[in-house]
């Protein structure tokens, strides 16, 4: 499942569901949790059911309510449907396990927002037990400052403060600890294009896989940022092809330059994620 892009769209307003679909991502999110009001939850869940059974070319995700909120059932009575489910506010691979319990032995691929909630800090790297369950893990920057009585979770220029900045890294390591797609949280500032394009170019060169979107305008570039450029292939390929010259090898030269295991393993998943794009 190729997961650079993931575009927010509210369940509510099924008049957008076909631009977000077209908008070049590679999965939309259509939320039934923070974007629509309690008194269109219904609506929402109406318009999302007829909208699956159409066909669609892009990854369909489903963002159900809090586990504790009241709605599971009812939920899931639609986002059992989609390709995935993303559940906000898991507090570790338990949550996991209870909405898999709850959706039956046909639950879809499970996108955890994993670092909404205090408690769910100290269980990231838990996700591996249940990684057959996942396609991924994302965080959020919003929730957890609420939760705590933080004022915020950026400096001014908008950087994350040290708490964040911990707790981005320990997701992206959760991720990977499980062996999935590290999903990169949303960039907040929609007509920031220039600020955008540096955050996800940080994301991808920090070890994140994909991003979350919340505007069609800033899908091309998060997809640009994600997608390994030319260069980087040719680069990759040639590190793969030196090593299969000589097999037996622990590190060469390429270039002048020492390469070994690492970077052997760093260009086979940059040469899988270009295959992935259509490169």
């Amino acid at each position: 499942m190729r997961l650079r892009s993931l575009l927010f769209v509210p369940a509510d307003r099924p008049e957008r569901f076909d631009k977000a679909a077209a908008s070049g991502a590679d999965a939309i999110i259509l939320d039934l949790e923070d974007s629509v009001v309690p008194a269109r939850k219904d609506a929402g869940r109406a318009a999302v059911a007829a909208y699956l059974d159409t066909p669609c070319d892009v990854i369909r995700m489903v963002r159900i309510s809090p586990l504790d909120a009241g709605a599971l059932d009812a939920d899931l009575s639609v986002a059992r449907r989609a390709d995935a489910i993303m559940l906000p506010k898991a507090a570790g691979a338990a949550d996991v396990r209870a909405l898999v319990r709850a959706a039956g032995a046909d639950c879809p691929p499970i996108l955890p927002i994993a670092t909404e909630v205090p408690a769910a800090i100290f269980t990231l790297g838990e996700y591996a037990g249940v990684a057959e369950r996942l396609c991924g893990l994302t965080w959020g920057a919003e929730d957890l400052p609420a939760a705590i009585g933080a004022a915020t979770s950026r400096e001014p220029d908008g950087s994350y403060t040290a708490p964040y900045q911990m707790v981005r890294a320990l997701l992206l390591f959760g991720a990977h600890a499980a062996g999935v797609a590290a999903i990169e949280t949303v960039y907040p500032a929609i007509s920031d294009l220039e600020g955008l394009a540096a955050y996800a170019a940080r994301g991808c060169r920090d070890g994140f896989t994909g991003m979350m979107a919340i505007h069609p305008a800033q899908v091309a570039v998060i997809n640009a940022a994600f997608t390994p450029d030319a260069a980087t292939v040719v680069r990759a390929r040639a590190i793969v092809a030196a090593f299969a010259a000589e097999p037996e090898a622990g590190a060469l030269q390429l270039d002048g330059q020492m390469i070994d295991a690492p970077h052997l393993r760093q260009a086979l998943t940059t040469i899988e994620r270009a295959g992935d794009a259509g490169a």
